[in-house]
């Protein structure tokens, strides 16, 4: 049951996200073919704007993803399609998980198709030289190339934007535990959430620093501080994060299981 609510979920979550797909990597082809036409102004300055519609579209693709997927979740469990959906023969701790599921996958195709919308408007000899010399540093210190160092960047986003979306889940679960104002409560309270989540990171960060003082440095002073500190920083950020995510399943999962106020 759990595959089929999961095609459900996934169908139509990226039914409304396609689109944004679709127009990022098309004005993505657009603005390398007009950049590749020099010494022509107007050209230039289309190029311009479609690089200018590009990036837009990425944002509009990781918001409307999110708004998406919270949305979803709000109709299926608390909303009109509520009365629908608790009575199907399926556990609570199921249907949550098709949700988790089909959130991480709709996320990591949005985070792919950033990639590849960035590839296709802006690779380029000169681009990946200028790239290659602002990120040497940091990527001989990982010993990874600066495509896989961009892949970490790409995976550290992931993982906020799935960390950010559970936490609106657990927002939205005790908001419409309250009487009145469910909507405005459940985005109060994965504000709350989210900075508790953010506490997390950020508690880990300075635990660390306890046993660095390189680590340290970088909440205590404004003087320079080895790439060796940026590298730990960031490891231990994905860790915290990953922390969040699971802990986060868990309570989400548990207060879900205590039962859901419809509207």
């Amino acid at each position: 049951m759990l595959v089929k609510l999961l095609k459900y979920d996934i169908r139509n979550i990226l039914r409304s996200v396609s689109v944004f797909y679709c127009i990022a990597v098309v004005f993505a082809v657009l603005t390398r073919v007009f950049f590749m036409i020099e010494d022509s102004l107007v050209m230039n300055i289309i190029a311009k704007i479609c690089s200018g519609v590009t990036i837009s579209m990425m944002f509009n693709i990781v918001i409307n993803n999110l708004m998406g997927l919270w949305r979803r979740f709000r109709q299926n469990f608390f909303g009109d399609e509520s009365y629908v959906t608790h009575t199907l023969p399926v556990t609570k701790s199921t249907h949550y998980a098709s949700k988790f599921l089909s959130a991480l996958i709709s996320l990591f195709i949005s985070v792919a198709v950033i990639g590849i919308t960035l590839f296709v408007a802006y690779y380029s000899k000169e681009n990946v030289d200028m790239l290659k010399s602002l990120l040497a540093p940091v990527a001989d210190v990982y010993d990874v190339s600066t495509a896989g160092l961009v892949t970490v960047f790409l995976f550290v986003l992931f993982l906020e934007m799935l960390n950010l979306l559970q936490c609106g889940y657990i927002g939205t679960v005790i908001g419409h535990r309250m009487n009145g104002g469910k909507i405005g409560l459940s985005v109060l309270f994965s504000s709350f959430v989210y900075t508790a989540s953010q506490m997390v990171v950020i508690v880990a960060g300075l635990a660390a620093g306890v046993v660095d003082k390189d680590i340290m440095n970088l909440f205590v002073t404004n003087s320079a501080v080895s790439i060796d500190s940026i590298k730990s920083i960031v490891l231990i950020s994905i860790v915290a994060y990953i922390v969040d995510i699971i802990i986060g399943y868990i309570v989400s999962l548990k207060l879900f299981g205590k039962g859901v106020n419809v509207d």
